[in-house]
């Protein structure tokens, strides 16, 4: 386990952030604070730009104009590994589709983002058995994604993507391809292992029932960014 941004709050600022594809606006003048252990829903019809934010956010993607911080630290910025090593650090990640390495285990999918910061192998371990413990996987880490569930791949993805204590957890429809019964275990568990983890949570998602779990809930229209009151976020 690692220590928060030392000497700085852990807030992600998403400041007047602009994005486009091609000659398409996508986003324009985003602006978004995430406290340190929020959880936030963005909301938005396919297409209406909730992956791209996500991104800004991670700094996979480069604004256009604006910036993204995490408490001093400047995710948006134009050197590209720099954004790749904080987003290493400080970000973790559950996808749709879990996105596992399907030749690796479910226990060294799990570890990875730890021993990539560092950590031993020996104590990734550790914390890996204790995460698929409680999150009710702990008999199948030893098998590859294609020899179980749906539920459970997702389930790994979520002890993966809080193993190495990260600030920030980004989400992208994690709900999306599961049954509703393996979908609001799966919600209930990613919500836990973040105030476990003391990590804020961004969820990307156009499920009512996901967005009410969260602490806010924002909604992308016209590229622009709008609060649950209707008022600009």
């Amino acid at each position: 386990m690692w220590p928060r941004v030392k000497g700085c709050s852990v807030h992600l600022d998403v400041c007047n952030v602009s994005f486009s594809y091609e000659q398409s606006e996508v986003l324009h003048g985003v602006t978004l604070r995430i406290a340190e252990g929020e959880s936030c829903a963005v909301l938005g019809p396919s297409g209406s730009g909730k992956s791209t934010l996500l991104h800004l956010m991670a700094g996979i993607l480069e604004p256009a104009a604006g910036e993204v911080r995490l408490g001093d630290l400047t995710v948006s910025s134009r050197d590209a590994s720099r954004r790749a090593g904080i987003r290493k650090r400080h970000f973790g990640f559950v996808f749709q589709f879990g996105d596992l390495i399907p030749e690796l285990s479910l226990l060294d999918n799990i570890v990875l983002p730890a021993l990539l910061n560092g950590m031993r192998r020996r104590v990734a371990d550790r914390r890996a058995r204790e995460l698929t413990d409680s999150l009710g996987i702990g008999e199948v880490v030893t098998r590859k994604p294609r020899e179980v569930s749906g539920g459970q791949m997702q389930r790994a993805a979520i002890a993966r993507s809080v193993i190495h204590s990260p600030d920030v957890v980004i989400a992208d429809e994690p709900t999306g391809s599961l049954d509703s019964a393996s979908a609001a275990v799966g919600l209930r568990l990613l919500l836990e292992s973040c105030a476990s983890a003391g990590a804020a949570l961004v969820v990307a998602t156009h499920e009512t029932s996901v967005a009410a779990a969260m602490d806010r809930q924002v909604t992308i229209t016209d590229g622009a960014l709008v609060d649950t009151a209707g008022e600009l976020a």
